[in-house]
């Protein structure tokens, strides 16, 4: 039987990493993940200059009913293949990646607890607490090595819309998460304790 299993959190909290935690740890043939940044919409068809400039941190930047439909498929036992979002053109990819309906489909990403139609599919859900001052840095660290942006970006970005959107739609969901996991540092120990207990 396959378990769906939201893991939330703000910008830069942990929670991709310690989905990769789980899944090292749990086994591909046990843990599989899918991204809500997959779920972006596609911006291709617009200048790069204003790709950049879209809100990303609020509902609407992303195709929640594509993966609405997705997680049925898996809910059902099969396949899907999901989309790839490429986060330094601010385009959807032409690949996909392939999921496979294990016991626990781990659902990763910002607002993966904001969206009433992804909630039902959920049996476990954790919210990711990590305190701003170390996002923001993890933020800058992350943006600026893995999708070419500066600092001074990283920065005006977070002031005009990580920040805003993170107090608006993503803190708010940390009421609803059944456990919050400490972001701020953790060990194999306690990511295999979280594995049993979602399991």
């Amino acid at each position: 039987m396959t378990k769906i299993v939201a893991i939330a959190g703000g910008t830069a909290s942990g929670k991709t990493t310690l989905a990769r935690d789980l899944l090292r740890l749990g086994g591909e043939d046990l843990v599989q993940i899918v991204p809500l940044d997959a779920y972006y919409r596609c911006n291709g068809h617009l200048p790069l200059e204003q790709r950049a400039a879209v809100n990303y941190d609020q509902p609407l930047a992303f195709e929640i009913s594509v993966l609405a439909q997705q997680l049925a498929v898996l809910s059902r036992g099969e396949v899907v293949d999901i989309p790839v979002y490429d986060f330094a053109t601010h385009s959807r990819s032409a690949v996909t990646k392939r999921i496979k309906p294990t016991a626990l489909i781990l659902v990763e990403g910002i607002l993966a607890l904001h969206f009433t139609e992804l909630r039902s599919f959920y049996s476990r859900s954790v919210f990711v607490d990590t305190p701003e001052a170390l996002r923001l840095s993890r933020r800058i660290a992350r943006d600026v090595r893995e999708r070419g942006r500066t600092e001074a970006s990283v920065h005006e970005q977070w002031n005009e819309n990580v920040h805003p959107m993170h107090l608006e739609f993503c803190e708010p969901t940390k009421a609803i998460a059944l456990e919050i996991f400490d972001g701020a540092a953790w060990n194999d120990e306690q990511v295999l304790a979280l594995l049993e207990r979602l399991g």
